[in-house]
């Protein structure tokens, strides 16, 4: 793996990846008020977090012509469903699925934002080289969520990449499925898109094929589970950089993010079924 210019000198590490959010709201509520914290002068953040049940959907997922009904069948089936505000289609979540969010100002002058998944691309590729897992990029075609920054082991994509721009910082989110099996989460995202996109152009949403998805347990083995990745990801970024790890009251009241979340769901969300 190339070396990483563009690492920050000092990291504020957040793991909160022990926590299972109930709520999914949370950690994008968070995340957008340490996108402020950052823009303002505090040092870049790492951002690292898990969920119980959920299935992520990008703003476009949710004008599908049947999306709130698919979307409340799927939250009666015991999964949490929110449209989130950055780019990006439908992730599922649950506890073998990593979240891993970097928060960097924006520099002055640059424009192009296919630098800054560069930069998630190598991090993640320098986490998991002793694994030699052979990470690629590149969009996997039938999966869930592609895009150009797909990263995938052995032909078969386990991480997408989205970001989320602010006036003056920015972050770059990836999902990184680490335990199960690709197949299971990418039929999560199916069985949404077989109901919401009922009478809409078929190139509208991702055609999803459950075998075009895996996970880092399938492909390098069952030792690498979700919390021995966060613990890696700790420990490798401390060997390139300056960390400090720390608690995010730190930057965020709780009661600032509870009013983050209304004003998410009531401007992202949708209403459920009748």
């Amino acid at each position: 793996m190339e070396s990483l210019p563009l690492l920050p000198e000092k990291i504020t590490l957040i793991d909160r990846s022990g926590d299972l959010d109930a709520d999914l709201l949370f950690p994008f509520a968070l995340e957008e008020l340490l996108i402020r914290k950052v823009g303002e002068g505090a040092d870049p953040i790492v951002h690292l977090w898990r969920h119980p049940q959920g299935l992520v959907l990008g703003l476009r997922d949710s004008r599908l012509p049947h999306a709130p009904q698919a979307a409340d069948r799927i939250a009666k089936e015991g999964r949490t469903v929110i449209v989130r505000n950055s780019g990006g289609a439908a992730v599922p979540l649950d506890p073998g699925v990593v979240n891993v969010t970097l928060i960097t100002p924006k520099p002055v002058g640059k424009i192009d934002f296919h630098d800054d998944f560069e930069t998630m691309y190598r991090f993640l590729g320098g986490v998991l080289a002793d694994w030699n897992t052979g990470v690629a990029k590149g969009e996997i075609a039938g999966s869930y969520c592609p895009g150009d920054f797909d990263l995938s082991v052995g032909g078969r994509k386990f991480c997408g990449i989205a970001q989320r721009r602010q006036a003056r910082a920015l972050s770059v989110q990836a999902f990184v499925v680490v335990e199960g099996t690709g197949a299971e989460k990418a039929a999560v995202a199916r069985s949404f898109y077989d109901e919401a996109g009922q009478g809409a152009a078929p190139d509208s949403y991702p055609d999803v094929e459950p075998g075009r998805m895996t996970s880092l347990a399938e492909y390098a083995g069952a030792g690498l589970t979700s919390p021995a990745f966060c613990r890696l990801t700790g420990e490798w970024l401390a060997r390139q950089t300056q960390v400090r790890a720390a608690d995010y009251r730190e930057f965020a009241a709780d009661e600032d993010i509870a009013a983050m979340m209304r004003t998410m769901r009531e401007r992202y969300g949708f209403k459920a079924a009748d």
